[in-house]
Parts: C-alpha cells; structure tokens; sequence
C-alpha cells in the first residue's frame, strides 16, 4: 500500500509539473504577459426583432500578427438570433433560411456562424469604418493603426420585445488555431468621441472578450532556430539538429516535407510545409554574427533565412533579448524599437522590415535561400560589455512570435585563449608607435 501511494504522489507531482511547464513557457509568454487579441461587441441601434452591433478585434499583442489568409471569428447564438445583414465581412455560410418566406433572405441563419474579413477593395457601400483588411492585424507595436478590424451587423429575429443575451462559445482562427477564448461578458459600454472629440457618444450595450495564444495548444513544432559566429572564432555554431524536426536519411535531397506544421495559407489548416532540406529542418533561420569590436561601440549583423520553398514572409519580425540593447543602437535595413522588459535584467529589441524594401521575406529557390539583413551598431556599457562567456550572443530570439530553438551554450563560439580579453588596441598608442618610425625612416 505504501508503495502504492508514493507512486501515486509521483504521479500527481509529474501532473503538476507538466501543467506548470505549460503555463509558464508555452501559454503564457513572460516577454509581453498583456498581450491578447480582444473582441468587442458594441450594440449601437435597437431595431424591431432586434440590433445593430458593430464589432470590433483589436490585437494587443505587441509582436504577434494576424498573417494571411487572416482572421475568422466564430461563436454560437444564445438564441434564435438571425444575421439580416453584415458590412465590412461576412459569414461563410448562409445556412438554413427556408423559414424567411416573402421576406428579403438573411445573411446568415446559421446557428453557430463564421466570420471573415473583406478584402480592401470590396464595394465602398460596404465598407465600415477600420474594416476590410483581408483579415490581417499587424503587431501593436508595429503599426497600432492597423492592429484592429471592425465590421457592422444587423440582428433580428428576436421577438416583439427581445432579451438580448451575448453570444456563447466565442472562437478565434488567427488564421489557424492556438487562440482560446474567455466567456463574453458585460461591460462598461464604449465611448466614441464625435464632432472632432467636441461630443461623446455611448453603445447602448457592450460585450467584451479576450482572446489568448498558446504554442501549446496550436500544436505545431517550432518554427525557427538560431545560429552564431563571431569575428574572433572561426567556428560557427549552427542550429541545433532537429531543432524543427528531423531529415530524411537520403542526404541527397533536396526538398522536405516538414511534419507537424500546417501551412497558414491552406483553409483546411492540414497542409505540412515543404522545405530545404538541412540538418534543422526549420523554415526560418536566424543568424547572429559578431562584427566588430570598437573603443565606444561593436557591430553585430543579424540576418533571416526563409528555407521554405512556397512561402513568402510578409509583415515579419523579430524580437530579441540582449543585455546590450540598454544602451543606444542603430539598425541600418530594419525598423527597431525597444519594448518593455517587465522585470527582466535583458533589454528587449523588435526589429521588423522597411516597406516596399524588405518587408517580405521572399521564399526559397532550388540553388538559394531567401534572407533579410541588417548591420547593427550598439553602443558599449563600459562596465558590462566583454566578449567573455558569450556574454555578447543573444539570450532569446522570437520570429513573429513564436520562440526560436537555440544553441546550447557549451557549443558557443567562444573567445581563443591567446586573446582572451580581444580589447580593441588603443587608438593613442598606435599614433604613439607611427610617429617613432616616422621619426626613424625618415
């Protein structure tokens, strides 16, 4: 019996343990712990048999986007709601509407309806404010002004004197799955400022839900890994093997199918990506070299590989943490902006691409790899730089979002005995030395 029960406590500490491991590193993510997608449903008009609401997704992660083929949001009416009529997006299905007879056909009888996002050049008369973006959200971070979409529907179907209750089950494909949804609850109603901010108006009834992201649920194998060099090592250290899965035995090959990942451009969410094949088996490699090593400032120069050979990267990012990012720096071919570190003693850096330039990360081609550069000049804290212990290698690197696998640090290049310090030479002391045989030769 005694062994019966220590095996059981086992057991029961293995549980909690998993579960502790998934809340921290894959559902909730330490570098931006506020982060989420939130939906609104804003009612703006009561009509005979029902409303007018409009709706509004707002995306408050700071380095996560809704990439393409976008967004849907789904949900099940609380009771015979009928969608009459939508502008800025509309249901994928119409649903059975055969009871609506001599009356103008519903948009959507469904009883659970998916929505997804207009096109930016749908027809102007449906067209809402801050809709229509083919179903992307950029990053808050990035480009707050394109990090929402809204679009208006009319509800009916509710009875003489309808008792409007918020929808139930709420679901979010962003675009594929990973997102999971609170309840939709009551809340303050929302204010919208009118007549240049001279006038406020209020909704009438307001519903809120917030939506998080969780690798652990998406249940996709990674998607990127890291690799080093350094000037002062010949050594480069590569990603680590199988960081994203594991190549086939013929060496020869060329092109892979990489399992446990679904394509985003597929509707169906099941397609697995096809690669070049390499002994990491991840479409995004991101490398970090170590340039230069100045009086005041060092040069490090990133660069994004895209091994996959049908998909091309829009609107990316990366995000990086790093020590030296507390002191000023300088990123020649990418936008940048230092994020919060929400306790952290390394800084956090988010570089993404400049547009129309090298905004999309172009996919790979049968003799090369599409890739993203930049040159990055930091500036030194006198007091903690050094070359030592890879102190100047990165701490953790993301590419839109999603966690990078990274080298072990027994395999970092590391600093050769004979120049363990690797201190730039002072500038004083060579003028010193070209004079002496300036004066001698001369």
């Amino acid at each position: 019996m005694g062994l019966f029960l220590s095996l059981e406590r086992s057991l029961a500490l293995m549980l909690i343990s998993l579960i502790t491991v998934c809340t921290l590193s894959d559902c909730y993510d330490p570098l931006d712990p506020n982060g989420n997608i939130t939906v609104t449903f804003d009612i703006n008009q009561w009509i005979p048999e029902g409303y007018v609401a409009r709706v509004t997704i707002q995306n408050y992660y700071q380095y996560r986007h809704v990439d393409k083929p976008g967004w849907k949001l789904g949900w099940t009416w609380a009771k015979n709601e009928t969608i009459l009529s939508m502008a800025g997006a509309f249901a994928t299905k119409q649903g059975n509407c055969s009871s609506f007879k001599f009356q103008t056909p519903p948009h959507s009888c469904e009883k659970s309806p998916v929505i997804a996002d207009l096109m930016p050049d749908a027809l102007s008369e449906n067209m809402p404010d801050g809709c229509c973006h083919g179903g992307l959200l950029a990053a808050w971070a990035i480009n707050p002004s394109k990090s929402f979409s809204s679009f208006e529907m009319t509800i009916g179907n509710l009875g003489a004197n309808p008792n409007v209750q918020a929808p139930i089950n709420l679901t979010l494909m962003a675009p594929g799955p990973g997102y999971t949804c609170d309840l939709i609850e009551d809340t303050d109603p929302t204010v919208y400022p009118d007549i240049g901010g001279k006038r406020q108006l209020q909704a009438y009834r307001t519903w809120k839900s917030t939506c998080t992201y969780s690798s652990f649920i998406a249940n996709q194998a990674p998607v990127c890994c890291v690799s080093l060099s350094t000037f002062y090592n010949p050594k480069i250290t590569s990603c680590p093997t199988c960081s994203c899965g594991c190549r086939e035995a013929d060496k020869n090959t060329v092109s892979c199918i990489r399992e446990g990942y679904s394509a985003p451009e597929s509707d169906s969410f099941d397609n697995n990506d096809i690669v070049q094949c390499t002994d990491h088996m991840c479409p995004i490699r991101i490398h970090w070299h170590i340039m230069t090593n100045y009086v005041t400032h060092w040069k490090v120069k990133l660069t994004i590989s895209n091994y996959n050979y049908e998909r091309n990267y829009s609107n990316w990012n990366v995000l990086i943490q790093h020590p030296g990012f507390s002191q000023s720096t300088t990123a020649y071919s990418f936008n940048s902006t230092m994020l919060p570190s929400f306790g952290f003693s390394d800084e956090v850096a988010l570089f993404w691409g400049i547009e129309y330039y090298n905004d999309e990360l172009l996919y790979a081609e049968e003799d090369k790899v599409g890739a993203v550069s930049t040159q990055i000049l930091l500036r030194k804290d006198l007091d903690s730089f050094t070359l030592r212990n890879g102190w100047a290698l990165p701490r953790r690197i993301y590419f839109n979002g999603e966690d990078c696998q990274m080298p072990l640090p027994d395999t970092f290049p590391m600093l050769p005995n004979v120049s363990s310090s690797l201190k730039p030479t002072n500038p004083v002391f060579l003028l010193c030395i070209y004079l002496t045989f300036k004066r001698l030769f001369t």
